[in-house]
């Protein structure tokens, strides 16, 4: 067996997911995600890759958000047409969040076409387009949990769940040297958090010798997800109060259906004012919304119940979805109380920027920041608490009072990360920290040392580490 490991995305930093395993000549990656972060070095990280396309022989997603899963298409673009093994959820959701991710893509380059031509500047490509996005659907091949499939000449994988997203899961790789055992490597994609709405709890990970570990926070403790409902609330009550708009830039998959799911609880306990409307405007989040409800097996028992009992947790009288961009341009006039929910989380992209430059500078709103943002994001602004920010290259004054509720994150924490991998202790050869900005993970990995895991490595980008 000639094997060995390669960490090119999401090193040191939390977008942009890919990992691979060489093995005989074979690569495999472990996703492929879309770099988020500022736009010249973000356009630079997705335009390339470490090998050629066309030397990759499969590809295994972790889940469907875009940061591990939005760069396939490109992938496909330059020449992979290898399968792309998922569970059946995140095969689902990949076909809708990719296709939206090429809309952006050509949106995007359009408009900046416009400019570079005025300069007198060459026009540029999108990443991608809707025929790269068809071609890559084709290659999407469903795996259930906990069945073992083939994937290269001499490797299989498992895949497990994560509790992270709807379909997320951890990929277990076992690669056979001719020993009495094979080599076990496992990735936990990003692990979620017990006792979060919906989603079934992530399953104690495998055995292994070699284990990739995501440290989004890996330094950090978020508040108990079970309060969440309590301060949603809060903040609801209060800004009706003051007469204002609730305004939440969520990512359309997960976070969307969480808080409509919680909105509707809230309503039918008597909590929340039940004549004030959550709207949900992205086409992506009503298109997502409907594969949650294809997929009611995934769902925690609390879910499945609620469900049941409404006919539809997430519908409810005052939960109105959005497609059409008229009705979305309708709600800038609108001046009553209510909640608006848009893509996209981290305020890059999407109708949350139209919604941010109308609402922004009356003191009666409230943005609420439900989820990660990455370092240099409009989101990241926000929550740092800057007095001023760029939308659509004009500056806005921040008058909207701003309030993140970390415990909406689906990301588990410093404690639920040590606390998950604490067991493989003493057993694993070596554990490699990826999906977290330097500092989260000096922290997880100080915590790891002290847990007894011998050898915790920080890989940079393009480290190549043999396994045997």
């Amino acid at each position: 067996m000639n094997a060995q490991l390669q960490f090119y995305g999401a090193v040191r930093e939390v977008t942009g997911s890919m990992h691979l395993v060489e093995i005989d000549g074979h690569m495999v990656a472990m996703d492929c995600g879309l770099f988020q972060g500022k736009r010249s070095e973000a356009n630079t990280k997705n335009r390339t890759f470490p090998y050629d396309p066309k030397k990759i022989n499969t590809v295994i997603l972790s889940h469907a958000h875009i940061d591990h899963c939005g760069r396939l298409p490109r992938l496909v673009r330059e020449g992979f047409s290898g399968p792309v093994y998922a569970t059946p959820a995140t095969c689902d959701l990949a076909r809708i969040m990719l296709a939206d991710s090429a809309h952006i893509q050509e949106e995007d380059t359009e408009y900046w076409n416009k400019k570079r031509v005025r300069r007198g500047d060459a026009a540029i490509e999108p990443l991608y387009n809707a025929d790269d996005v068809a071609a890559t659907v084709k290659l999407l091949q469903p795996q259930r949990l906990g069945e073992i499939f083939d994937v290269v000449p001499g490797m299989r994988a498992t895949l497990h769940e994560a509790g992270h997203m709807l379909g997320s899961a951890g990929i277990g790789l076992e690669i056979a040297n001719g020993a009495d055992r094979p080599v076990r490597i496992v990735y936990t994609g990003d692990l979620g958090r017990p006792n979060m709405e919906i989603l079934r709890d992530p399953v104690p990970l495998p055995p292994c010798d070699y284990l990739i570990c995501e440290s989004t926070y890996g330094g950090r403790e978020t508040p108990d997800a079970e309060n969440m409902r309590d301060q949603l609330a809060e903040v609801i009550n209060k800004t009706i109060e003051r007469g204002g708009k609730v305004i939440i830039p969520s990512f359309a998959v997960g976070r969307t259906q969480v808080i409509v799911y919680d909105f509707h609880l809230l309503v039918l306990e008597g909590r929340i004012p039940e004549h004030v409307p959550l709207i949900v405007d992205s086409p992506l989040a009503v298109r997502a919304t409907e594969i949650f409800k294809d997929h009611p097996e995934i769902y925690d028992r609390e879910a499945f119940a609620f469900n049941k009992l409404t006919g539809d947790m997430l519908e409810c009288d005052k939960c109105e979805y959005i497609q059409d961009v008229a009705q979305s341009k309708a709600l800038h006039g609108r001046d009553e109380p209510m909640i608006i929910i848009s893509a996209s989380g981290m305020c890059e992209v999407g109708r949350i920027l139209h919604h941010l430059k109308n609402n922004i500078e009356d003191p009666r709103n409230t943005v609420l920041i439900v989820g990660y943002q990455a370092a240099h994001t409009l989101g990241r602004r926000l929550v740092e608490k800057s007095k001023q920010v760029r939308i659509f290259g004009e500056m806005y004054k921040v008058r909207a009072k701003v309030k993140a509720l970390n415990g909406f994150s689906a990301h588990a924490d410093a404690a639920e990360l040590t606390e998950m991998t604490a067991p493989l202790a003493g057993e694993v050869r070596k554990v490699f920290l990826v999906h977290g900005e330097l500092d989260q993970a000096q922290a997880l990995a100080e915590v790891m040392r002290k847990n007894g895991f011998t050898d915790v490595i920080i890989p940079d980008s393009g480290d190549k580490i043999p396994i045997y």
